[in-house]
């Protein structure tokens, strides 16, 4: 095997063709423009980047992340599944965009920019991705907007990604010519497509059948453990799946098409010390700090309420998993937030979020996801709508670069993602960058009308927790 072989093949293992069944799942229930499942990024830079550098980096990422030129292909018949499908039609630019910022040229410029963006909904007969250079801003400096679709990747996986596309110095010698990858070129058939799924089939009933002498033997040795697992995982599922007929906030109760984007930082070591003075990790700090604001943003409202309904994607990405697709399991569950001693809310918070790590449903995201895509896309989207139009946010805690990166010989600075709503009022997000926590909060308008109150509140939530690193 030559090299150029074994690197297509190594690609072709790292994207496979087939949908993973929870991507699958987040691409069909879009039927429901309100569960639009975008990511948005937006990079802040020191300065514009080269373009025509930008425009042959990109080229060239295409060629070393097969899934950029694909886009989802659902095949007709009534066991037609999603693939992925090279775009014959591929044009870079149509996906890499360059726009002038707006008046005053800040970063609340760009973000209003971003906002219309975040919630478009993508061509679906091109690769669902696209990605805008904003030039003009206050200072020389630029930013760069990165939506992709959530069937993409995860966040955990975005991040992955991104270190193919960022360097870690502003100029570095040139970068080797991708390799082409031949087995992309022929998209794969309906029959191809068939035999996969039928391959996958018999591969399951294969494994099932090795587990069968195992499982025979633990049901003789230990009947009641087997059968408590089994209660146990039945639970679990339900409990995963529960469904729920209304938020529990009694304001945050309107659902819409509207976003505001906005964003705030606060200084890693800052959080992190404050979530060790009270014996907790960041994730607990993040989540007290969220929890805090939306006290605040209550009682500001004269709404006071003692818990609300949140959804924290937890990552099940493993070390050797490729950077494509989800591997992530939605938590859903109730959140305290009437606390109001900061040290006593992230311990309560963080043994609730570590109680739901290890429900045994979370690894199991994925076969739920599978047995929900055989219903009608009608009915799995109205069975998620009421489920998730329920939530009142998103919470999601994505750990960034820790180095340096550039962009066409432009530093980033600042990294803000902004995670969907997926149906709630909004979604919070922290990505961590070199040493700051980059909060980016992707509101939905009709929801919260005000939310230039709501990232106050989470601000002073945030404020709050930062004060037990002083008192340790």
């Amino acid at each position: 095997m030559n090299a150029a072989t074994k690197h297509s093949d190594d690609r072709a293992a790292e994207f496979p063709s087939r949908l993973r069944a929870s991507d699958a799942l987040l691409w069909n229930i879009e039927k429901d423009p309100c569960l639009r499942s975008t990511i948005v990024a937006v990079s802040l830079l020191d300065r514009s980047p080269d373009w025509d550098r930008l425009r042959a980096r990109m080229v060239e990422a295409c060629d070393l992340v097969p899934r950029l030129r694909q886009h989802v292909h659902t095949p007709d018949g009534p066991f037609g599944q999603p693939i992925w499908r090279v775009d014959e039609f591929f044009d870079i630019d149509y996906h890499l965009r360059r726009v002038v910022a707006p008046e005053p040229g800040d970063l609340r410029a760009v973000l209003d920019l971003a906002a219309p963006i975040a919630m478009g909904t993508f061509d679906r007969g091109r690769p669902p991705w696209e990605f805008t250079l904003v030039e003009g801003l206050a200072g020389g400096q630029a930013a760069f907007v990165q939506k992709v679709h959530h069937s993409f990747t995860d966040g955990v996986g975005a991040i992955q990604l991104a270190e193919r596309l960022f360097d870690r110095q502003r100029n570095p010698r040139r970068h080797d010519a991708a390799v082409a990858d031949d087995a992309a070129s022929n998209p794969e058939s309906v029959i191809g497509t068939l035999v996969a799924q039928a391959g996958s089939v018999v591969g399951a009933s294969v494994r099932a059948t090795r587990a069968l002498p195992g499982f025979i033997g633990r049901s003789i040795t230990d009947p009641l453990g087997v059968v408590t697992a089994a209660v146990r995982d039945t639970r679990s599922v339900a409990k995963l799946l529960a469904p729920v007929s209304r938020p529990l906030s009694p304001i945050m109760t309107g659902r819409g098409m509207s976003r505001r984007l906005d964003s705030f930082d606060v200084p890693l070591d800052a959080l992190v010390g404050a979530a060790h003075a009270a014996e907790g990790t960041l994730n607990d700090a993040f989540l007290a700090g969220i929890a805090g604001g939306m006290r605040l943003y209550h009682e500001r409202h004269a709404s006071p309420v003692s818990k609300l309904r949140v959804t924290m994607p937890i990552s099940l990405r493993r070390p050797g998993d490729p950077p494509g697709g989800n591997r992530f399991a939605p938590a859903r569950f109730v959140l305290p937030i009437s606390t109001i001693d900061p040290r006593a809310r992230m311990c309560e918070l963080g043994d609730l979020a570590r109680g739901w790590r290890n429900e045994p449903a979370l690894p199991l995201s994925n076969a739920i996801a599978a047995g929900l895509n055989v219903l009608p896309i009608r009915a799995t989207t109205s069975i998620f709508g009421s489920m998730l139009k329920a939530v009142d946010f998103v919470a999601t805690n994505v750990p960034g670069l820790r180095h340096r990166a550039y962009l066409a010989g432009a530093e980033v600075v600042r990294e803000y993602a902004f995670g969907p709503p997926s149906g709630a009022s909004f979604s919070v997000a922290l990505l961590s960058h070199l040493d700051q926590c980059c909060i980016g909060l992707n509101i939905d308008t009709r929801a919260v009308p005000d939310p230039d109150l709501l990232t106050m509140c989470i601000r002073d939530g945030f404020d709050e927790v930062l004060t037990v690193r002083g008192t340790s």
